[in-house]
Order: structure tokens, then C-alpha cells, then sequence
């Protein structure tokens, strides 16, 4: 990948790499989301094997944060963090109306203008 890739792209090294899809729609109001967002990023970034991260969130709520880590046991160490686990209960009690979540191999990868 270019040493020019443009933020909010996230640099990556040359595939195989996993992605982690969290697909979601936010409920109505703010009730502390942001700050702890932030905190999951800034953990996720301390973790073995953590490769990068994308995420977008349009008015009407509906966002997706595409996580990337190196090897599926990354992910599974991260899904199992006790930081991480507060957040996704918090998540489910509190910010999510609805969520989807995939994992995928990602073998090919290559940028454009």
C-alpha cells in the first residue's frame, strides 16, 4: 500500500490479514458512545496482531467499523479483553438497536488513485 494513502484509510501491510465487519445502528443519543469508542480504538491499537482500522457512521445512525488484525487468534484475544468485553455488553444494553458482525480472510487487496 502507498506511503500516500489518505486518512481515514487504514494502512496495511500485504495480505492474507483478517477484517473484523461490525455493522451497526446507533440508538438516539450520545449516553457516553464517543469517549468509549475512542478508548476501543486506542485499546484495539495496543493489541498483538492489530493492523489498522475504518469506520464511518452516517446521520441516520447506521455505521460500520471494519477492524484489521493479522491472525483469527488476534481477533479471538481481542473479542475475549475485559476492557473490551465491558464495552460490548454496554454496547448491546445500550447504544446498539441492531448490530452484524462478520469476520473475513482478507487474500487481495489493492488501493487506486
Amino acid at each position: 500500500m502507498s506511503a500516500q494513502t489518505p486518512a481515514p484509510f487504514a494502512r496495511l501491510p500485504e495480505p492474507p490479514y483478517y477484517a473484523v465487519i461490525f455493522s451497526s445502528r446507533r440508538t438516539p443519543g450520545e449516553g457516553g458512545y464517543g469517549a468509549m469508542a475512542e478508548r476501543m480504538v486506542e485499546l484495539a491499537a495496543q493489541q498483538p496482531g492489530f493492523l489498522g482500522v475504518e469506520s464511518v457512521r452516517g446521520a441516520d445512525g447506521f455505521g460500520i467499523t471494519v477492524s484489521y488484525w493479522r491472525s483469527e487468534e488476534n481477533i479471538a484475544a481481542w473479542r475475549r479483553h475485559a476492557e473490551h468485553r465491558v464495552a460490548q455488553e454496554q454496547g448491546r444494553a445500550q447504544w446498539y438497536e441492531h448490530y452484524e458482525l462478520r469476520v473475513a480472510r482478507v487474500d487481495r487487496a489493492w488501493n487506486g488513485p
